[in-house]
């Protein structure tokens, strides 16, 4: 190609001089220009190799260059790769009854699926969604921690301020409740010994009209829907006590408010099931669903809802749209990507992968007292960095293993490697691991002694 001659010192001039500064690239001090990848691993301009243990947050869940999907979606672009949204396709239907039926398998309920271009946006489609449900009703719930997006909606159940600040309120700021982060509980209890006191608490605000919820004359509430993530994602890959959201759908249900479950990182097999929420026994009433669904190839979101809220009747024609929605080279990506999780049997070998990885994470921990938690759920796995109390958040650590792993410099067997790490967590002092669930267990060895070399490297 006519651009191949470039070093990667002009392209970063050019980068400098043309490129936004407003998306994320440039958390890193010194960004890299990666050139191909391939299963589990990137390789820069200069071909050094990178495992990379976060697969574009949980976008790639089925490996760089999956030679199944890639093949289906190349098919659509030698056949029908466009057309315009107004119009169907075989892919759509197809993949749109295969969702609908696995999701009535899971929860017996059936219902319908609707499609757009990113997380965010399926997430306004599901805001959308239940204010029509609701009759107009815009209040919500979410968490604490909690992340759906940076869109302007989104960003008023997303807890973080600083998404908000400089853009100022489109809608209603969700009320926040705690998340069950029982490592560093809100309330300060044991998890042993706590009843699920932060359901109590939650419990509570219907007590009384003036905890501003409720109308107790007629037991009518103020709110439309809960958004939850049922792992927190971006708040550190947080998993619940067992019984959390089952109880927290019982206070729901009697209150007659809806449960949004927000699968954009955590669906699609991430945790060992099709959705993480039915690791919790509860029945949601919408699914918002991105990332993974076309392994990255495509950026293609949607929406689970029920019969009742999304029957053509009660959401008709043109109530939301998107040019590029339903796509045919996303829909036939997507199809395929959903055929390999059933043929490849990914709810027994994400769980053993996910087992075999955290063993090996603790005993690292048992050896660095600075590694202050590890857990996860299949393969959706968090080290949590401290001081070495083994508590105190460790800020700085955690940036620095993140800094140096990206230099692609950690000598290892014999070769130099770099290291892709994501974090998250309340305090940014968490690794969310969110590894190609293809990954071998050579691999996941090779990723134990990287980052243990990370460690000794940045003084510990």
């Amino acid at each position: 190609m006519q651009y191949d001659h470039l070093t990667t010192k002009e392209l970063l001039e050019l980068e400098e001089t043309y490129c936004s500064y407003g998306d994320t690239v440039h958390y890193l001090k010194d960004p890299i220009i990666f050139k191909r990848c391939e299963g589990s691993w990137m390789f820069d301009l200069e071909e050094r190799p990178y495992l990379d243990m976060q697969m574009w947050y949980s976008a790639v869940n089925f490996g760089y260059r999956n030679r199944e999907i890639e093949e289906a979606h190349n098919r659509q672009m030698a056949m029908l790769p466009q057309v315009a949204s107004q119009y169907l396709h075989r892919e759509k239907i197809l993949l749109s009854a295969t969702i609908a039926r696995e999701t009535e398998e899971r929860f017996g309920i059936k219902g319908r699926v609707h499609y757009n271009v990113g997380g965010a946006q399926a997430i306004e489609d599901s805001i959308k969604l239940v204010r029509n449900f609701k009759h107009g009703k815009s209040l919500m719930f979410s968490f604490m921690g909690g992340y759906h997006g940076r869109t302007l909606a989104a960003t008023e159940i997303t807890s973080s301020f600083r998404y908000r600040k400089r853009f100022g309120h489109f809608g209603n700021r969700a009320t926040f409740i705690p998340f069950p982060y029982c490592y560093r509980c809100y309330y300060e209890k044991d998890r042993q010994t706590c009843d699920y006191y932060c359901i109590k608490q939650f419990e509570r605000l219907f007590e009384t009209e003036y905890y501003g919820v409720i109308d107790k004359k007629d037991n009518e509430v103020e709110y439309a829907a809960f958004y939850v993530e049922p792992i927190q994602a971006t708040g550190g890959y947080i998993i619940p006590p067992p019984e959390y959201f089952s109880r927290l759908e019982q206070v729901l249900r009697k209150y007659n408010i809806l449960l949004v479950d927000d699968e954009i990182q955590m669906g699609f097999y991430r945790t060992g099931k099709l959705w993480a929420m039915e690791h919790f026994h509860v029945k949601p009433d919408v699914i918002a669903f991105a990332k993974s669904l076309t392994n990255g190839l495509n950026p293609l979101s949607g929406i689970w809802a029920r019969e009742e809220m999304i029957a053509p009747e009660v959401f008709p024609p043109g109530s939301t749209h998107s040019t590029f929605s339903s796509n045919p080279l996303g829909t036939a990506a997507g199809l395929a990507a959903m055929e390999y999780m059933k043929k490849h049997n990914l709810k027994e070998v994400v769980p053993e992968k996910g087992a075999y990885l955290m063993d090996r994470l603790k005993e690292l921990q048992k050896r660095y007292p600075v590694i202050g938690d590890v857990d996860g759920l299949g393969l959706a796995i968090r080290v949590e960095m401290t001081k070495p109390d083994g508590f105190t958040p460790d800020r700085e650590l955690t940036d620095a293993i993140f800094q140096e792993g990206m230099k692609g410099d950690i000598k290892l067997q014999g070769q130099e490697y770099g290291l892709v790490l994501d974090v998250g967590g309340y305090h940014k002092n968490a690794f969310t691991l969110a590894p190609a669930l293809t990954i071998g267990y050579d691999e996941m060895d090779l990723f134990v002694g990287l980052f243990e070399a990370l460690l000794k490297r940045c003084g510990n």
